[in-house]
């Protein structure tokens, strides 16, 4: 029986960790590894939080979600692996994503690193807020 590939596992594993913690921080979680042919969202939740755009009142939040994880640095950090073109990428599939659901709210693109050691060790858990904006 054929071990699964450790890449796959690990980030199986960082994915866990940030969907506690974005619960942990009030935020609902909606559905996990949406897929389309530009790509995959990590995890799509909602937030209820103020909409300063439009005066600042509490509505709800479309919040897609990517998570990076990442063993030791030699690599980088798992938060520095958000590069131009990943950040393109997001806003391509998050856009698919609106208007597959037609999602009429305010919506964001935010990244949860997940930071471990070369031993696997968690070392830091940081949920950014609004990580990918448009250009």
């Amino acid at each position: 029986m054929k071990m699964s590939d450790p890449r796959k596992q690990l980030g199986r594993a960082g994915e866990a960790m940030a969907v506690r913690t974005l619960q942990a921080a009030g935020l609902t979680i909606l559905s996990r590894n949406w897929r389309c042919a530009e790509g995959e969202l990590d995890i799509v939740a909602q937030e209820r939080a103020p909409d300063y755009v439009h005066g600042g009142e509490l509505c709800d939040w479309l919040v897609l979600v990517e998570v990076r994880t990442r063993r030791g640095a030699a690599y980088g950090t798992a938060l520095a692996s958000i590069t131009p073109h990943k950040a393109a990428k997001l806003r391509q599939v998050s856009q698919r994503y609106v208007q597959a659901t037609g999602w009429t709210g305010p919506w964001r693109i935010d990244v949860v690193g997940v930071q471990m050691d070369a031993q696997g060790r968690l070392l830091a858990v940081d949920h950014i807020r609004h990580a990918v904006r448009d250009e």
